[in-house]
């Protein structure tokens, strides 16, 4: 289904429900762990629900880092099963609601070492039994994502095709273009391809302008569907990551990043310049909210169910179209004459 979507037109991803919801007040900072689809389901329903009406086609489960490693970092790791089911269970009613598709969500383990073989064997009973837990809830197909080993992704592709389903794998790089087990970036997404991989791409780690050079080498070197999901935190090319940002000398993330934050317009730009450049699905990671994947969506020429609340600045009675101003000016002051006239009475 997926791919029969990309075949017709550009697909939207989501943006970063870790992110926006410890924004919210639902995810601890430093963990970032998703035991918030079970604490307080409806905020990650209604999160799900506001990307939708920003346009997104996807959404993700909110299943990152929801993997025993992570887990057990905050002595959770009996709820994995649950965090996996009610992940995609959420993400699933509200996309039969608008009619869009649910990822299944892989991340990056935290447990491969590629010289210990022992560790590729508990990556993948890992992966197993994420998308064992997740697929019972209909996802449409899996995106594993955030992975820097070019063996650890291929683990998590196996897994996604030894249960039958699309693979979308997406690498992160930091400051090289190559994995953290030393492969170049072309060769890496070129062995994705050729193991079966349905879509690949970059996530993470770098903002737009970062990114998209990486995407195009990308591009030109392998054939099929291409996927970005950049951070919406400005970056730099002696900081190429958001997570190397400073403030005053001291680390921005996770923290402080506020000031780095991208706006919705520069965030609507990235759209328009991935599409001109072949790039079929477009999404964004850390730090992307609702409002910058409405303005994407726009930019890409979409009408969606939030656009009835886009910005109209003209009817600001400061900043808007000459013609407003007067008119707001005219009607307070013919106000305070009613009302003066009034007092005399």
């Amino acid at each position: 289904m997926i791919l029969d979507k990309l075949e017709r037109d550009v697909v939207l991803g989501d943006g970063g429900m870790i992110f926006e919801l410890e924004r919210r007040g639902y995810v601890r900072a430093g963990p970032y762990t998703p035991e918030v689809v079970i604490q307080h389901p409806q905020v990650v329903k209604q999160l799900h629900v506001d990307f939708a009406r920003a346009g997104a086609d996807v959404i993700q489960a909110c299943a990152y880092y929801a993997h025993e490693e992570k887990l057990r970092d905050i002595g959770m790791e009996g709820a994995l099963e649950e965090i996996n089911r009610t992940a995609t269970r959420l993400a699933r009613q509200v996309a039969e609601e608008y009619g869009i598709l649910v990822a299944g969500n892989l991340c990056n383990t935290w447990v491969y070492d590629p010289g210990d073989l022992s560790t590729h064997t508990e990556t993948r009973r890992q992966f197993d039994e994420q998308i064992r837990y997740q697929e019972s809830d209909r996802t449409d197909f899996f995106i594993a994502e955030t992975i820097e080993y070019l063996g650890e992704a291929l683990i998590a592709l196996e897994a996604i095709k030894a249960a039958g389903r699309t693979a979308m794998i997406t690498l992160g790089f930091k400051y090289q273009d190559k994995t953290l087990d030393g492969v170049a970036l072309e060769e890496a997404f070129k062995r994705l391809k050729d193991a079966g991989a349905d879509i690949v791409g970059i996530n993470c780690f770098r903002d737009p302008e970062m990114m998209l050079p990486l995407a195009a080498r990308l591009r030109q070197a392998v054939p099929g569907y291409i996927a970005t999901q950049p951070v919406a935190y400005h970056c730099s090319p002696d900081r190429p990551y958001f997570q190397a940002q400073e403030i005053h000398g001291d680390p921005a993330f996770p923290l402080e990043l506020d000031p780095f934050m991208l706006t919705r317009r520069e965030m609507a730009a990235y759209a328009v310049q991935a599409k001109e450049m072949g790039i079929q699905y477009i999404g964004a990671c850390c730090g992307a909210g609702p409002h910058h994947i409405r303005a994407m969506a726009e930019a890409l020429g979409r009408t969606v169910p939030n656009s009835r609340y886009s910005p109209r600045l003209e009817l600001h009675p400061i900043i808007g179209s000459p013609a407003h101003i007067r008119e707001k000016d005219q009607r307070i002051l013919s106000e305070q004459r009613g009302g003066r006239q009034r007092d005399k009475k």
